[in-house]
């Protein structure tokens, strides 16, 4: 979607001869195919039936990160001291996020709420750590009834919404000094990796065209949507040893059934198998850029190419997740309480609390500069 009025920031108006713009960037397309799906989603039920199948908004999003890989490889190459820089905060902050965030999500359930473990396990890991992926991870893990990950999923994909919309702007009003930051923000924040990646890149055109205009300095592309995939990457590959650790405790102390024993091997069956294919790529391509530099070239025209998918397979992901937004069977399921939950520990604590490990981790790193 890069219609003027609707994609073109402040610094584009008089390129383009326009005197306002919605100022959404050509991100906007992603909000469009959201706001189209929870259309289907909510008032053509018939249709719904008759591509259920192909609603799966967490293969169309592994799919586009994989892809994303490539790109970022070769990125990487030409600033691969940066890229270092990355990858190392990232992990760090990961490790810090969990061990805060989870913690006080489960207390808050079991304490304030009265919900049961089988509850607040999958409840705690939903908001807190990666949204569907892990609260279907945890609701195996520990053995809850399937409904419990279904519809903590739900809200995850409902308050997704809601984040991809605002925390972006609220990054290009008040993080614009500090790119990095609101890229990491919008890793530790927005829990779903659709979501996430998306306001990675919607934050990154915005701070970007906000950079330009008020200071003249034009960061290179694709930076802070590393960092926002660096982060999110890194809380994917957590969960299957969470999972593992839940599944540990659920059956030595919570459980207590006799004879009965987790298998290491439950730990390759919970793992997102899709972060093996974007580290690959990753790695293959930053490898190959660092050993041949006169490749950088070719590697960056393949991976622009591949690009293209990636977008198509964003606007899928985001046209599905609105799709299995249904309102009106959430509301039945007695989806409110769950609401209540997460809504005050989203915007009461998580949300800023990421925001201030994202400052402590990536405050003063800035993408590199195109001379």
């Amino acid at each position: 979607m890069h219609y003027a009025y609707i994609a073109a920031t402040s610094n584009d108006l008089g390129k383009f001869g326009i005197p306002w713009s919605l100022n959404l960037t050509g991100e906007a397309g992603y909000i469009l195919a959201l706001i189209a799906g929870l259309i289907v989603g909510n008032f053509f039920p018939g249709l719904v039936n008759k591509i259920k199948e192909a609603t799966r908004p967490e293969l169309f999003i592994k799919t586009a990160i994989v892809i994303l890989g490539a790109g970022l490889g070769v990125k990487a190459a030409e600033s691969f001291g940066l890229a270092s820089t990355i990858i190392f905060q990232g992990l760090s902050a990961i490790i810090v996020a969990y061990l805060i965030y989870w913690a006080l999500v489960y207390f808050i359930a079991r304490k304030y709420f009265k919900f049961s473990k089988e509850w607040a396990a999958p409840l705690a890991s939903g908001i807190s750590i990666c949204g569907v992926s892990a609260a279907i991870a945890t609701g195996s893990a520990i053995r809850s009834r399937p409904i419990i990950p279904i519809m903590v999923s739900s809200l995850v994909v409902i308050f997704a919404v809601f984040e991809l919309i605002l925390l972006p702007f609220l990054a290009q009003i008040f993080l614009w000094e500090q790119p990095m930051v609101a890229g990491a923000w919008m890793g530790l924040a927005v829990k779903t990796d659709g979501a996430a990646v998306a306001s990675g890149a919607i934050t990154e055109a915005l701070i970007r065209a906000k950079v330009l205009a008020e200071t003249g300095v034009a960061y290179k592309e694709g930076w802070l949507v590393m960092t926002t995939t660096t982060v999110k990457v890194f809380i994917d590959m957590f969960i299957g040893i969470w999972a593992f650790v839940l599944a540990l405790i659920w059956c030595s102390k919570i459980e207590k059934k006799e004879n009965e024993k987790v298998r290491p091997r439950e730990i390759w069956e919970r793992f997102p198998k899709f972060i093996i294919g974007y580290v690959l790529t990753f790695v293959i391509f930053l490898l190959v850029c660092l050993a041949f530099p006169n490749a950088i070239g070719n590697a960056t025209k393949a991976s622009n190419e591949a690009n293209t998918f990636r977008v198509i397979f964003f606007a899928f992901t985001f046209f599905t997740i609105g799709v299995v937004s249904n309102f009106k069977k959430l509301k039945e399921e007695g989806i409110g309480k769950l609401a209540v939950v997460y809504i005050l520990c989203l915007f009461g604590f998580i949300i800023w609390i990421g925001l201030l490990i994202s400052w402590i981790f990536f405050h003063g790193i800035t993408p590199p500069i195109i001379q």
